[in-house]
């Protein structure tokens, strides 16, 4: 249970009223990221562009890839609700169930290419504090394995949109 008091249906924006209704009739209930989001209908608005354009479009980077980051973000940051959700997420998006155990275990137990998991590692490297550390020499490491720097700016945003999701969760008490 949230910290704070998450909008009931009936208190939300009309245009996130007629979103949370489809949610409610798909699923039979609404999540709570969902109801805290739509305390500011901009920022619903915002994070919902953000999820359809990095994690549900299909992008440059394979969705097993981003969802790993995903996974494994919100693993770092102690946000079990978001690693619960995206395990389901995972899942919709055609990872098995043993791709996700083996993320869960960390990078060095999945069974991936080296350079997805250079990639991976790197994405997640770049959600940490720390991140300032990077240095020219580490990226030109990563290009230099073969992906661009459009799908290595893609990994990077998506590691720095779960700090984002996973700082609301964890700050308002969702799934506690």
């Amino acid at each position: 249970m949230a910290y704070i008091k998450l909008p009931e249906l009936e208190e939300m924006d009309p245009e996130i009223q007629k979103l949370a209704r489809e949610i409610l009739n798909k699923t039979g209930k609404l999540g709570e990221i969902f109801q805290l989001l739509a305390i500011r209908k901009d920022i619903y608005f915002m994070t919902d562009n953000c999820v359809k354009t990095l994690l549900l479009n299909q992008t440059e980077l394979p969705y097993s890839i981003k969802e790993r980051i995903a996974l494994l973000v919100s693993l770092e940051n102690n946000c079990p609700m978001c690693v619960d959700v995206h395990k389901n997420i995972a899942k919709m998006l055609g990872m098995s169930e043993e791709e996700i155990e083996e993320t869960l275990k960390g990078i060095d137990s999945m069974n991936i290419p080296e350079k997805e998991r250079e990639l991976i590692r790197f994405a997640v490297r770049a959600s940490r504090k720390d991140n300032y550390k990077i240095t020219k020499e580490e990226l030109d490491r990563i290009l230099n394995m073969g992906w661009t720097v459009s799908q290595l700016f893609e990994a990077v945003t998506i590691a720095a949109y779960f700090n984002y999701i996973n700082t609301l969760s964890n700050v308002f008490g969702l799934g506690k």
